[in-house]
């Protein structure tokens, strides 16, 4: 899942319509889908396609919402900025802190996938003790150099999506020859048959619907980087239009593909389906494979979060008036706002003490709910945004239009606070819950007790 700097300073416009190309269809893949692919059909079964077809096309509202403003405006960089605009500069102040740490708890996520993946090939090898390794050397990388973000980018995108094709073209290349494995022979009815839509109870068919939802999340990436671009107005609704067969195609695709392998009875929950699929199938060098490619897709996540959660601290440092603040404006001798950096990797870390708390079942579960729940307060709010400025004289009638926002943004809206709900059921889910919760309190009441 990549992710891009929000807040960032002044750039240069350097991406090209073929970094955004390759980025946006990378960036709408992670380790949500390779990753928690497992524990969602575990929980729901074939149903799990009908979950992701109603998230996307909520996503998809959001990402027509973003671009219709961006589109308006190209010279933002982010659509939090449109926040502060249209919703006051306490709101703005709100969704940009709570927005950090999103991308933070991401990079949580990503790094606590890290971890398991790794122990495919060393399982005796601690998960913490893996992702402070891994960490610390991600940290050192963006403390002496910062890379080519577009053109990295593209070529993780690029093995992300050959892995992806490589997976569909197996399971076609397998129920047509009718290949046989320890589960049984290759075919549809793997998918279909028996199929219920509550196959392990209603509760757990909306407990997938928070592990789906993570999935998505950094998908409005897409539209920041189609405004980095040089004709942004032309590569902007492209880019956004493109979202549902991408979905249709990567997601719906490669789920029904590995359920068509592996009966979906028997799919396991802790693991990545994409490795397990190709152990299935005997081919012990391309789950391995596989594995590298899903550990390189979460290290290039990891990378980004920390490069931009980091250039995001910075640009909340500058605008602060708060003084412990100021030392997180410092720029080393690289030009790297190192301090936002070390921070930003401090908070990262908490995904090692998560990993050795008792009380925490799931790890991965817990730090995804955490992401989870501040998204989907900056996707709500991102919908509020949008109403506002479809309200003032900004708006752009023969702009990039979303189509019958006047059914689809409240439909929307509902759907983001229902599945914020279904957080309080899920026993792993319910405490970054209640803790995103306070946040919101806590920091609406301070922000509604300053006087400007």
């Amino acid at each position: 899942m990549s992710v891009e700097n929000v807040d960032k300073p002044q750039e240069t416009k350097g991406l090209t319509n073929r970094h955004v190309q390759l980025i946006a269809i990378g960036g709408t893949i992670g380790t949500g889908l390779f990753m928690g692919a497992g524990d969602s059909i575990h929980f729901a079964g074939p149903a799990i396609l009908l979950i992701y077809a109603i998230i996307g096309l909520m996503m998809f509202v959001v990402m027509r919402a973003i671009g219709e403003m961006l589109y308006a405006d190209p010279s933002q960089h982010t659509f939090i900025a449109f926040m502060t605009k249209y919703l006051g500069k306490k709101t703005g102040t709100f969704a940009s802190w709570s927005y950090w740490l999103t991308v933070a708890f991401m990079g949580m996520a990503e790094l606590t996938a890290i971890g398991k993946y790794v122990q495919f090939w060393f399982p005796s090898w601690p998960a913490w003790l893996i992702q402070i390794v891994i960490l610390v050397i991600l940290t050192a990388v963006n403390l002496i150099a910062v890379a080519l973000y577009g053109e990295a980018e593209f070529w993780f995108a690029m093995i992300k999506i050959i892995a992806i094709l490589s997976l569909i073209a197996t399971g076609i290349i397998m129920l047509l020859t009718g290949f046989k494995t320890s589960q049984g022979t290759v075919t549809v009815n793997n998918l279909v048959g028996h199929f219920s839509l509550f196959p392990h109870g209603a509760g757990n068919f909306v407990n997938a619907f928070q592990m789906v939802m993570f999935a998505f999340v950094g998908m409005e990436f897409i539209g920041m980087t189609a405004a980095e671009t040089k004709d942004a107005r032309k590569v902007l609704p492209r880019a956004i239009n493109q979202i549902p067969l991408r979905i249709l195609f990567f997601y719906l695709g490669a789920l029904a593909t590995i359920m068509v392998i592996y009966p979906w009875q028997q799919i396991p929950a802790n693991q990545s389906p994409f490795v397990a699929v190709f152990k299935l199938a005997g081919v012990n060098w391309a789950a391995a494979l596989v594995n590298f490619v899903v550990l390189t897709s979460a290290a290039s996540a990891l990378n980004s979060v920390i490069f931009s959660a980091s250039r995001n601290f910075y640009s909340l440092a500058v605008e602060s008036k708060t003084p412990w603040l100021k030392k997180f404006t410092k720029m080393s001798k690289h030009n790297l706002p190192a301090n936002a950096v070390i921070v930003t990797a401090i908070l990262v870390a908490g995904s090692a003490v998560i990993a050795v708390v008792p009380q925490i079942n799931d790890a991965f579960t817990f730090v995804t709910s955490a992401s989870t729940d501040l998204f989907l307060m900056i996707y709500i709010l991102t919908l509020v945004t949008y109403w506002q400025y479809r309200k003032s004289t900004d708006y752009m009638k023969d702009g990039f239009l979303m189509k019958a926002p006047k059914f689809f943004v409240p439909v929307a809206i509902i759907g983001f606070v229902l599945i914020y709900l279904t957080l309080f059921f899920n026993k792993d889910a319910m405490v970054p819950a209640i803790g995103a919760t306070i946040w919101l309190v806590v920091f609406s009441a301070v922000q509604a007790l300053k006087k400007n």
